[in-house]
């Protein structure tokens, strides 16, 4: 079988048996290809490549100047690629076996602190709660305001907040069943703020006769038939902006750190942090703990007694 059918056919068991997203599948199609040129110029194919070829492209990205943690991801998607080709009997052998994975420096996240957040959920809310022309602005401000709250009070990843169910938030909803990365599903608890932003926006949705009869919780006249990522976002960084804090600084993402570093602040327990979001390795969530760092090192300053001397 030739390269590109064996990229394709690892490219359809990735979406069959691991449910990967569309998106994790473009990227591992992206990254195939790269490695497959690579592999051309050396007159190596998937089938023939050895484990000097695998540490030769892991060399040629870093000279193509490369973060480490871009390298690593691609060395992931050639190590996926040759485990499928072994499994599959397509190769006797798996030549990634013994290389090495780039160490990647993990630097922390960006956060917003505790006011400012209150200070958008206020701004949201005020935005929403202002006469406007149109009764499409003052739908929008309210659908903002609600998927606001509702980010900061869960942690949802944008693609989860975006698409997020109607029926998944009811007038007696205390917590929502949220279908993430590989279709996991996990609970989420919502409290009382966001789920009447919620409900008040539905009922001014209503109230409009928009988007009746949809599935979604945050509706709009897209090809998807839901809040784009992208357009929360540019929401988002408006709402940053108005209120003099720097764009750069405010993502979806940004949120989502935000709801676990705080947590974490609030003394939650990395376990149930990792839980809410949804995170399959526990290594993934301990890079809020530079929160608790803090936290701990302000507690021994104020109360250690030689600390005070």
């Amino acid at each position: 079988m030739a390269d590109g059918h064996l990229v394709e056919a690892f490219l359809e068991a990735m979406s069959v048996e691991r449910a990967a997203a569309l998106n994790t599948l473009s990227a591992y199609a992206r990254d195939l290809e790269d490695y497959r040129d690579h592999l051309a110029g050396r007159g190596r194919d998937g089938l023939s490549a050895g484990r000097d070829d695998v540490t030769a492209y892991m060399a040629h990205l870093a000279g193509r100047g490369f973060a480490r943690s871009s390298q690593a991801r691609r060395l992931s998607a050639v190590r996926q690629y040759h485990k499928f080709l072994y499994a599959e009997g397509h190769r006797a052998d798996d030549p990634t076996t013994t290389v090495d994975r780039p160490k990647a420096s993990r630097p922390l996240p960006k956060v917003l602190t505790v006011a400012e957040v209150d200070r958008m959920l206020e701004a949201a809310h005020a935005a929403a709660a202002a006469p406007a022309e149109k009764p499409a602005d003052t739908l929008r401000a309210a659908r903002f305001a609600a998927m606001l709250e509702v980010l900061y009070a869960s942690g949802l990843r944008v693609s989860e907040l975006v698409s997020l169910p109607a029926n998944a938030i009811r007038a007696d909803t205390r917590a929502m069943t949220v279908r993430g990365k590989g279709r996991k599903e996990r609970l989420v608890p919502l409290g009382p703020r966001a789920r009447t932003a919620v409900l008040h926006h539905r009922a001014l949705q209503k109230a409009a006769g928009r988007h009746a009869g949809s599935p979604y919780a945050f509706p709009a006249s897209s090809e998807a038939g839901h809040v784009t990522r992208q357009a929360f976002a540019r929401d988002l960084k408006d709402c940053a902006a108005r209120l003099g804090i720097p764009a750069a600084k405010v993502s979806p993402h940004v949120l989502r750190h935000a709801f676990a570093s705080h947590l974490l602040a609030g003394g939650a327990d990395l376990r149930v942090v990792q839980e809410l979001l949804g995170h399959a390795d526990i290594a993934t969530t301990q890079i809020y703990t530079h929160v608790q760092d803090e936290r701990l090192a302000r507690l021994v300053a104020d109360h250690h007694p030689l600390a005070r001397s």
